[in-house]
């Protein structure tokens, strides 16, 4: 294969295919459930069905990492992918198929489709399927088979010409119950869709797939959806929903959330919803009988919990993110009074790195990987010296300088003749990307796409030196309390659990503040409690007055509440042209034709314990 490396001799794992492929990827055969007493379909008889599940894609059709030009790897080697994923597809349906007696498995997606990778970006923004191209993930999606798909969160992030056009695309519902019409609370999206499956000599299964997006699409993508689009809780939509889908004659229900297991929220309480509810759902609703659950990017084979209303087991599984697991969710029927009801329910979740890319999806989207990847490669400038965001959680970096200066000078410029005009410009950038590094020597687009691998776009709010010392301390509770100096490894002090991120808090939900003409200088005190970390603030060599005056330029992210950073989603927007921020870095490298670091870095804060230096390592 040009480029992608799936035809590579594979040497750090075997490529399996055929009968062997499931159990190379974890496959357990589980016994059907054979308890209770016997109905017209036998004693104990019972009939399996399968559906099978993705979430959290992002763009991802092959196994190829764009940002790094090579196959993807990571420190689990897994490998990424509808590629593989179909093959795992072909794999359970033929198993399943060799069984005349058993019904058709379905295949169901919870969302986070259309974003993630430069493929994905490509074709939303340089060549846009509004022009008329099939979407990638369309395309591989619809060769696959798929029965339906959730709405995710990203599924906004290109406005809603590019979603509708993706959405006419598909050979299968996108589903979104809790994504209703601003004005008339309408659902704007197919809430649920039936699927009647033929059983040999029995009665067709009718399984009601329902489909339920995440709420704090209001908050992140408020710029697209804003007097378009509201969205209703994921408990109080499947409250709502689920009765109307058993109504419409289904025998067994199942959600497809684009939302994690846990209860918690990255925006606080700015919604009156909770982000991640796959679990409280399933608990307060009665009638659901498996979850495929996304949002999280989490491995979860298999959760059983109780409906506190019915009593009923119900089954939820999270198959990670990217392609890299295929979840399977056997659900075991028997009848009751001549009614199909489930009996038995399990789960689990197959590896896609042991399988070798089907053949025909890779085919099918050749040309499509090696356009982008043709894109990915071109040179747009030079560098003086390297610039890496290796260490970029634990000290200034010229990397992150690079973003905040990017965004810094683009509001500055902008800001020139109105009331702004004269008050000191900082930015905020957050570290998205440990693997990301610019070059010396020549500059490519990946190269600065690798550094802002979010499409965020920018903005500017003002702020006062209070708010800004308090969105700091925020900001610091990113970082785990320590004693003594070091030194420590990087996760002793890094992705500390909070109330709100009980499983870490993520790299993308620690900001580093810095100003564009004059320096903003601060130290981070670890030993100390969160909330007292920071010392000696500082503009331009003086100490921040609390009514001090600034304009800070944020991402759309951070400014509409996401993370829940203090200040910044209530601040007056004094900018907001929705340009993107890597945009804007590829365009700076592209008209300037050369970055020199010396012209942005400067060393501004540092973490300190008990007011000593200390010292990190990777």
């Amino acid at each position: 294969m040009t480029n992608s490396g799936e035809r590579t001799t594979m040497t750090r794992r075997t490529l399996i295919g055929g009968a062997s492929a499931l159990a190379a990827a974890g496959f357990t055969a589980v016994p059907a459930y054979a308890g209770g007493s016997g109905t017209e379909h036998g004693p104990g008889k019972t009939v399996r069905l399968t559906v099978m599940g993705t979430t959290d894609l992002h763009g991802n059709v092959f196994n190829w990492d764009y940002f790094k030009n090579a196959e993807y790897d990571d420190a689990a080697h897994n490998d990424i992918g509808l590629a593989k994923i179909s093959t795992l597809v072909t794999a359970v349906r033929d198993r399943i198929a060799a069984d005349r007696h058993a019904p058709r498995p379905l295949m169901l997606d919870a969302g986070d489709t259309i974003q993630g990778t430069p493929l994905a970006y490509y074709y939303a923004k340089i060549e846009p399927i509004t022009g008329g191209h099939t979407h990638p993930m369309a395309a591989a999606m619809n060769r696959i088979g798929y029965d339906a798909a959730a709405l995710g969160n990203h599924e906004f992030n290109y406005g809603m010409d590019i979603l509708r056009k993706f959405q006419r695309q598909l050979r299968f519902p996108l589903l979104g119950a809790n994504a209703q019409d601003w004005t008339t609370g309408l659902p704007a999206f197919p809430p649920y869709v039936l699927k009647r499956v033929h059983v040999p000599g029995e009665k067709p299964i009718t399984v009601g797939i329902l489909g339920i997006t995440n709420p704090g699409i209001a908050i992140w993508d408020k710029a697209n959806v804003e007097n378009k689009l509201k969205f209703g809780g994921i408990v109080e939509q499947a409250k709502v929903w689920v009765p109307r889908v058993r109504k419409a004659g289904a025998d067994l229900v199942v959600v497809s959330v684009h939302s994690g297991m846990d209860l918690s929220s990255s925006y606080g309480d700015a919604l009156p919803y909770p982000e991640n509810a796959a679990v409280l759902m399933a608990e307060t609703v009665p009638g659901i009988d498996a979850v495929l659950v996304g949002h999280a990017h989490q491995e979860i084979p298999e959760r059983l919990v109780t409906n506190k209303t019915s009593g009923e087991q119900v089954v939820l599984t999270e198959p990670l993110k990217w392609g890299m697991r295929l979840s399977l969710i056997d659900l075991d029927l028997r009848k009751d009074r001549g009614q199909w009801k489930v009996v038995g329910r399990h789960s689990q979740v197959l590896n896609a790195n042991t399988v070798a890319a089907d053949p025909e999806v890779v085919s099918l989207l050749q040309k499509d990987h090696d356009k982008v990847v043709q894109y990915v490669n071109s040179k747009i400038g030079t560098c003086t010296e390297a610039m890496s965001a290796a260490t970029a959680p634990w000290e200034d970096t010229a990397a992150l300088d690079f973003v905040n200066f990017i965004q810094a000078d683009a509001v500055a410029k902008a800001l020139a003749g109105t009331p702004q005009a004269a008050l000191p410009v900082l930015a905020i950038a957050a570290p998205f990307n440990r693997d990301a590094a610019i070059p010396a020597g020549d500059v490519s687009v990946r190269d600065v796409a690798g550094l802002y691998v979010f499409d965020n776009t920018l903005l500017a709010v003002t702020m006062t030196g209070a708010q800004i010392k308090e969105y700091l301390e925020f900001s610091a509770l990113y970082f785990k309390q320590v004693s003594g100096t070091g030194p420590f490894p990087a996760d002793q002090v890094t992705n500390a659990p909070t109330s709100t991120a009980p499983n870490g808090t993520p790299d993308y939900n620690y900001d580093i503040l810095g100003g564009l003409t004059k320096p903003l200088t601060y130290k981070i005190d670890i030993a100390k409690p969160g909330g007292a970390r920071i010392t000696d603030l500082a503009y331009d060599g003086a100490a921040v007055a609390a009514d001090q005056q600034f304009v800070v330029a944020v991402n759309n992210y951070r400014q509409s509440g996401g993370g829940n950073f203090p200040h910044v989603k209530t601040a007056p927007v004094v900018y907001n042209r929705q340009v993107e921020i890597r945009q804007l870095m590829i365009d700076y490298v592209t008209a300037t034709g050369t970055v020199d670091p010396k012209t942005f870095h400067t060393v501004d804060w540092s973490l300190t314990s008990n007011g000593a230096p200390i010292t990190v390592t990777k």
